[in-house]
C-alpha cells in the first residue's frame, strides 16, 4: 500500500516543523512506584517542576468523575461546544461552535486521544469556565497532596505556571486507578466511539508490546518532551512509571518498559494493599456549574469494557495521518514522526548469537536489563496470545545466548515496528543453539512484509512457516 502526494507532503512538513523545533531537550525526571503500597521503587529529579503537557489530563479527568459521582452533571448530558473550546490547537476531536456531545464522549476522546477541545469543553461543562475548573483542579491536587503541581488549564499545553513532576503525576495515577476502577479501564481502550467520529490511543504502542500494561496517559509538548504515566500489572504486582522529557514516543516508551521492569524486580509478590486516601472537596457555590437542583443519572455509572487492539491498516500512512496528529504553529504533538525517525536510526549490523543487541538508541543499561537476563527457564515462553489462529506463518528475529536477551529484543522490536507486528504472539523457544525470538500468528504476506520492514532498519528478519 502506498502514501498518497498529500500523505507525502503532510510528513515532510512534519519533518520540517520537527527539526525546526531543534533546541535543547526538555529535561528528565522519572519515577517507579509500587501501585499496592505507594512505596517509592525509583526516582530521578522526581521533585523537579516540569511541563506536564496531556498528563494534566489525568486530573481533568479525576475531577469530572468526581463531578459525575456527586451528580453535578450526567453522563448523557450533551454539552454545547463553545468558541474557546473549538479553537483548541491540536491535538483535537474536531468540534464545532455550538456543536452538542454528549459528555460521556467528551471523556472517552480526552482519555483515549487526548483531545485538547474536549478537556476544556470537559472543563467548562463541569465549572462554567475553564478558569473556575482550573481552581478546582488545584484544590484536588492541593486535597490529594500534590504539593508542587500547579494546574491553569485543562488540557496541558504549555502555559506560564503550569507545572508539575514525576513524583505528583505517578500519585495522581494512583489514585484515578483506586478511586475510579470503573472508570479505568478507558485508558486501555486500544480505540472507541467518540460520539462524533472514532478515536485511537495515542498510547497504544506501549498498551501492545508491553505484558501487562493497561493505561494511562501520554503527553508531548516542544517544553516537555514525551512525557508518560504508565500502569501495568503482573500476577499481584501492580507498578506506575512516570517518565518526563522523553527525547521521542519510542525512546520514551522503551525507558517506561525498562522502568516497569525495575518496578517489578524490587517490588514483592505479596504485600498488603495500602490504598490512597480519597481526597474531599468542600465546594464553593462558584465552582459548580449548575446550582440548584442536583441531577443524577437513571442510567448505571459508565463502565468501560476492554475493546479489542484495533489491527486494521499495516501502511506507513497510517503512522502518519493517525499518531502524527495535525501539524500546528502552536505547541502540538508530532510524536509519530519522531519515532519513526528514532526508529530509522537502530544500527547497522544484524543481532546474533555472538553480539548484544545493537537496538542502540533503545536499549538502557540497568537493572532492567539485569533482571531479564537472570530470568531462567526451560522450553518456550509465549508472552501474547495469537489473534488469528488460522495464520500459520512467522518471523525469527535472532538467536540469543540467553532468554532475557531474546524477550528484550521482542519488546524492542515490538515497539518500533507495531504496524506490522501489532497482532503477533512473541516466542522464545530454547534450542540446542541458544534461545530464538520469534513472531508468530502471521500471514504470508504479513511476514514477508514485516521483514522488508525490518529489513529496512538494518534488523534482522527471517519468515517461517509454523504449522
Amino acid at each position: 500500500m502506498g502514501i498518497s502526494r498529500a500523505a507525502f507532503q503532510f510528513a515532510l512538513i512534519a519533518i520540517f516543523l520537527l527539526h525546526s523545533a531543534g533546541g535543547n531537550a526538555a529535561p528528565y525526571a522519572a519515577m517507579v512506584m509500587d501501585a499496592r503500597t505507594g512505596k517509592v521503587l525509583h526516582s530521578r529529579n522526581a521533585d523537579t517542576r516540569l511541563h506536564p503537557a496531556s498528563l494534566t489530563k489525568m486530573m481533568t479527568l479525576y475531577v469530572v468523575f468526581d463531578a459525575v459521582e456527586r451528580g453535578e452533571i450526567d453522563l448523557d448530558q450533551k454539552v454545547r461546544i463553545s468558541r474557546h473550546a473549538a479553537n483548541e490547537p491540536p491535538s483535537k476531536l474536531g468540534l464545532r461552535v455550538g456543536q452538542k456531545v454528549k459528555l460521556r464522549y467528551l471523556i472517552r476522546a480526552a482519555a483515549v486521544k487526548s483531545a485538547n477541545d474536549a478537556a476544556t469543553a470537559l472543563g467548562e461543562a463541569v465549572s462554567g469556565s475553564e478558569a473556575n475548573f482550573a481552581r478546582r483542579m488545584n484544590d484536588m491536587a492541593k486535597a490529594m497532596g500534590l504539593n508542587k503541581t500547579t494546574f491553569k488549564n485543562a488540557h496541558g499545553l504549555t502555559e506560564r505556571g503550569h507545572l508539575s513532576t514525576a513524583r505528583d503525576m505517578t500519585i495522581l495515577g494512583r489514585q484515578l486507578f483506586y478511586d475510579f476502577p470503573d472508570y479505568y479501564n478507558l485508558f486501555s481502550r486500544r480505540s472507541t466511539s467518540a460520539g462524533v467520529k472514532t478515536v485511537r490511543n495515542t498510547n497504544r504502542r506501549l498498551l501492545n508490546a508491553y505484558k501487562g500494561a493497561d493505561g494511562i496517559k501520554t503527553g508531548f509538548t516542544r517544553a516537555a518532551g514525551f512525557n508518560l504515566v504508565a500502569s501495568a500489572e503482573r500476577g499481584r504486582k501492580r507498578v506506575i512509571a512516570t517518565v518526563f522529557g522523553g527525547r521521542s514516543v519510542a525512546s520514551r516508551n522503551q525507558r517506561v518498559a525498562e522502568l516497569l521492569d525495575m518496578g517489578f524486580s524490587r517490588s514483592p509478590n505479596r504485600v498488603a494493599v495500602k490504598k490512597p486516601r480519597r481526597p474531599v472537596l468542600n465546594l464553593p457555590a462558584s465552582l459548580v456549574a449548575r446550582s440548584g437542583r442536583v441531577v443524577r443519572s437513571s442510567r448505571p455509572p459508565l463502565r468501560p469494557i476492554a475493546a479489542p487492539v484495533d489491527e486494521t491498516s499495516i501502511a506507513i500512512a497510517e503512522d502518519i495521518s493517525d499518531v502524527l496528529v495535525e501539524v500546528a504553529l502552536s505547541d502540538t504533538t508530532i510524536p509519530a514522526l519522531a519515532e519513526i525517525a528514532a526508529a530509522t536510526d537502530l544500527g547497522a549490523g544484524r543481532t546474533g548469537i555472538n553480539q548484544r543487541p545493537v537496538l542502540r538508541p533503545l536499549v538502557a543499561q540497568g537493572s532492567a536489563q539485569e533482571e531479564l537476563d537472570s530470568a531462567h527457564g526451560e522450553g518456550q515462553v509465549v508472552l501474547r496470545a495469537s489473534a488469528d489462529g488460522e495464520r500459520h506463518w512467522g518471523i525469527n528475529v535472532g538467536l540469543f545466548k540467553t532468554r532475557g536477551e531474546a524477550e528484550r529484543v521482542l519488546l524492542q522490536t515490538a515497539l518500533v515496528e507495531i504496524a506490522t507486528l501489532d497482532a503477533a504472539k512473541r516466542s522464545v523457544v530454547r534450542g540446542p543453539r541458544g534461545w530464538e525470538a520469534n513472531f508468530l500468528g502471521l500471514s504470508e504476506g504479513g511476514a514477508s512484509l514485516a521483514c522488508r520492514r525490518l529489513h529496512a532498519r538494518s534488523l534482522p528478519c527471517t519468515p517461517r512457516v509454523h504449522r
